[in-house]
Formats: structure tokens, C-alpha cells, sequence
């Protein structure tokens, strides 16, 4: 881009010091002592801490008020508010050699650049050379204070806002499993409460043992209402297996065949996403006993997640699994989309997980498991108004998740163009009278050279200081509520 007056052109590398932590070994943990910061404390995904006890080097000590990066698995820009602690690997602390804001936001609007640099299938990082050489403009001092006091007027409102829709998303979920449960269970069923817990429910598991479920343990149900074992009231259950690789054809061909991401979260096979098919021949012969009709049910036994359970639609006459699915055909007693609606309850589903083994990271539930799951099974009327009364509270929270996902992009979206605005100079005024970016650059390289002939010679570490006119770090009353890209971290 042309670069407004004043402005100059940097690397990213050039405008601070970047720490990396350290990686503590498990052995290392304490019950006591300062936390460990790893990237999941920053994210919000794991709230827990584990401890180091031992001494521990400044520079890598994190004081409250510190601006960290984490450049591995999620890339973001943070500001530490909890107690003193211990940095881990994966994470930058930044000394700023210019405006501490400043700096905080250009990183968080260079994420994206970030990411398209970064490397790994499974945990993404970027290497220290291409995080350095990100090329950013630079404005002069005093109007990367202008920048800032407008980007925290803006932001501040929009946070606020993202922040309200992340509440909604975070209930959508609740919402949703207490729809299943309360289903399967008989909650939401019009028999009176005081014959809904009945004893007698467990009647027909009598004399059936499993190695797997404790079939007396079972919650009471309705009166009406039994626990059966899956294996007596579906024809057959049967998982899936997979051709060799040339056996199997992308995007057409005779028969679909079904893998574990064509079933969505919400109970529905997508067959629009990465279609596959295999020939007849194949169907008939060698995955014979695979094959999947209209109505059947399938689940997913490999994972994470489990609990992806859908419909065979009729969009075709037969179809194909592979072996991370396992379908159910439904017998007499039991309707598929009561069998469908039990299997994705969460106690139902619970019940499966609690069963599956880990491998690498991997969750693994036997066929026979599925085969001796026990569900509820309350007659058949009341299965039919149950389903329907249930597929109409999930399309409600559907509908509602997909406006909040809508509003969660859109809010992306319109913090980045308030970002874009700010560092191609088109968010604060430009004055003449500024002394211009090229002149605070040169004091920060002189400097750094400097600095760096001193470490050569004397062999040791020097710690940089940051830019003259840079201010003291904001108190935690200036920072901008938590976003999913910078947020504000209370321990």
C-alpha cells in the first residue's frame, strides 16, 4: 500500500523483544508455586493450571500486565492479568519498543497473515524467522496513540456485542442436550408425575447380564416405559469397513458410501460434503455386509467427537458405511427417529463413551458395546409425539445457532475492517508536525546494534529498552473486554 505521510515501513521482529517460554516437564509440576501459562490458559479451552515451584529465570517470569503472543496450535495476542507466573513454550512475552497498544493491536490484525506463514497439518506454528519478517507499516508515535484511543473506543462496543453472542452460543449446547434427555427419559412426555418413576422399567434387562452396563443401576422410567437392550429391538446392528483406496470414487458413481464427517453434529447425513462412492460390485460382494438402506440409523464408534447419530435419508436406495459407523436397523418396537433421539442423548451417549477405549488420542467403542447398550423405549404413540415435539425445540435451537453463528462472523468480519482502517491510516488524523516513523526506527535498530555489539563483548544477555516517548502499559481499566482473538484473562 502507499504509505500515508509520516509512516514507515518495519518488520515485525524489529518492534519489541520475543521471549519464548520454556517447556516444563511433567515431572517438574507442582501442587504449589507459580502457574504454568500454557496456550490453553490463554484461549479459555483448559481453565486448570499446573505449577512450577522451582527458581525460575526473568525472562521467563510473567508479571501482570504482560503482552503474550502464543504462536503455536491457536495464534493470538493476550494480555495477562492473573498473578505472577511461569511462561511455557508456544508463547512470546513481548517487550514493546514502540506504543504498547499499538503493537498489541497490529499483531492481533496480522493473525491472519500469521496463519497463511504458519506450518503443521495437526498443531499449526510459526517459525520465529517468518513471525519476524511479517512486513507492517508504522505510523509516528504520537498517532499510534491516536490509533490506539480510537481502536479502544470502537472495539470496546463491538467486544461488548461479540461477547453477548458468545453467552448465547454457550447455551445453545445446554439447551440442546436438556431437549435430548428430557426426551428419552419421559421428561417431557404428558404422563403424570407421580407415575413417572416406576421400578417395573427395568423388568426386561432381568437375567440379561453385560461386562460393560450395570443394567440395574438404570434410572426408573415412566410407567409404560422399558429398558431394553439394543440387540432385542433392532433387526441388526453392524458396523461398516472400507475398500482399498482404488475402489472408491470421489464425487459419482453407483453407490454412496457414507464416512464419519457426511453425519453432522445436529443428526443429519450431509452427503454434499466430500461425496464418495463405490461401484456395485463392490457393494454387493466385498462390503455386503455394510450396506445401509433408507430408515437405518447410524452412529459414529470412532473418535473424538462421538455421538454424530443420523437417518438414512431416501435420497438413494441403498448406501454403503465404513467401518468408524455402525448402523441399527430398527425393529417392531421401536421407530428410527426415537432410536436416533435416544442415541444422541447425553445419557445414552454418556453410557457409550464411558465404555470406549483411547488409542493416540482416539476413541474407540466395540461393535459389541452397541450391541448390549440398553435404551428407553416407551410405546410407540408416545415415541411419535415425543419425536416430534423434540424435532421442533432442536430446529428452534438450529435456527438460533445458526443467526448466532451468522452474527459471530459478522462481528469478525467488522473487527477486522476496524483493524484494517487503523494501520493503512484511515482511523486517525495524520499531523505534520509529528516527528515521522523513520526517525523512532533508526533510535530502535541504532539501538539494537548497539546493545548487540555490548552482548558480543561481554558475552552475555542485554535486556533492550523500549523507544523514548513509549508509555507506561495500560491499567487493566484501559484494556478492551476479552474477544476471541485478545482477551483479558482473570486467574
Amino acid at each position: 500500500m502507499k504509505l500515508p505521510e509520516g509512516w514507515a515501513w518495519a518488520r515485525l521482529g524489529e518492534l519489541g523483544e520475543y521471549t519464548n517460554g520454556r517447556g516444563f516437564k511433567k515431572t517438574e509440576w507442582s501442587e504449589s508455586g507459580r502457574p504454568i501459562i500454557r496456550i490453553q490458559n490463554l484461549t479459555g479451552s483448559g481453565s486448570a493450571f499446573n505449577y512450577y515451584a522451582g527458581t525460575l529465570e526473568k525472562r521467563h517470569t510473567v508479571r501482570p500486565g504482560d503482552l503474550l503472543v502464543s504462536w503455536a496450535a491457536t495464534l493470538g495476542v493476550y494480555i495477562w492479568h492473573g498473578p505472577e507466573a511461569a511462561l511455557n513454550q508456544h508463547i512470546f512475552k513481548v517487550e514493546p519498543f514502540i506504543d504498547r497498544s499499538f503493537l498489541r493491536y497490529l499483531i492481533d490484525y496480522k493473525i491472519q497473515e500469521l496463519l497463511a506463514a504458519s506450518h503443521g497439518s495437526g498443531m499449526v506454528h510459526v517459525t520465529r524467522s517468518k513471525f519476524d519478517e511479517i512486513p507492517v507499516a508504522i505510523p509516528p508515535v504520537a498517532e499510534q496513540r491516536r490509533i490506539v484511543d480510537a481502536l479502544e473506543g470502537g472495539l470496546s462496543r463491538l467486544d461488548a456485542a461479540t461477547e453477548a453472542v458468545g453467552v448465547a452460543k454457550r447455551r445453545i449446547k445446554p439447551f440442546a442436550t436438556s431437549v435430548l434427555d428430557r426426551a428419552v427419559l419421559g421428561a417431557l412426555s404428558d404422563v403424570p408425575p407421580d407415575r413417572r418413576a416406576v421400578d417395573d422399567s427395568q423388568r426386561l434387562l432381568a437375567g440379561l447380564s453385560s461386562k460393560r452396563f450395570d443394567y440395574a443401576s438404570l434410572p426408573s422410567l415412566p410407567e409404560g416405559w422399558f429398558w431394553r437392550r439394543s440387540s432385542d429391538i433392532c433387526e441388526f446392528i453392524s458396523s461398516g469397513s472400507t475398500p482399498k483406496s482404488h475402489l472408491m470414487y470421489a464425487g459419482s458413481g453407483d453407490i454412496p458410501f457414507l464416512k464419519v464427517y457426511n453425519i453432522t453434529q445436529d443428526g443429519r447425513v450431509d452427503f454434499t460434503n466430500k461425496p464418495t462412492y463405490v461401484d456395485r460390485e463392490t457393494h454387493e460382494k466385498q462390503l455386503r455386509r455394510s450396506r445401509v438402506r433408507p430408515g437405518d440409523v447410524l452412529t459414529n464408534i470412532v473418535g473424538p467427537p462421538l455421538g454424530k447419530t443420523a437417518v438414512v435419508p431416501d435420497e438413494y436406495p441403498e448406501w454403503n458405511i465404513n467401518q468408524a459407523i455402525v448402523a441399527f436397523r430398527a425393529g417392531e418396537e421401536v421407530h428410527p427417529e426415537w432410536l436416533s433421539l435416544a442415541l444422541r442423548s447425553p445419557i445414552v451417549l454418556g453410557m457409550l463413551q464411558r465404555t470406549a477405549k483411547a488409542t493416540a488420542g482416539q476413541f474407540n467403542v466395540a461393535l459389541s458395546t452397541c450391541r448390549e447398550l440398553p435404551l428407553p423405549i416407551p410405546p410407540m404413540g408416545t415415541q411419535l409425539d415425543l419425536v416430534e415435539q423434540s424435532t421442533e425445540l432442536l430446529e428452534v435451537s438450529n435456527r438460533f445457532a445458526l443467526q448466532v453463528e451468522r452474527l459471530s462472523l459478522r462481528s469478525r468480519h467488522l473487527r477486522q475492517a476496524i483493524l484494517r482502517r487503523a494501520f493503512t491510516g484511515n482511523l486517525a488524523v495524520q499531523d505534520p508536525a509529528d516527528e515521522s516513523a523513520s526517525v523512532l526506527l533508526d533510535r530502535i535498530r541504532t539501538e539494537r546494534k548497539t546493545q548487540g555489539s555490548r552482548a558480543n563483548r561481554t558475552g552475555r544477555r542485554l535486556r533492550k529498552t523500549a523507544a523514548p516517548d513509549s508509555p507506561p502499559p495500560p491499567s487493566a481499566s484501559s484494556i478492551p473486554a476479552a474477544t476471541a482473538v485478545q482477551q483479558e484473562l482473570p486467574l
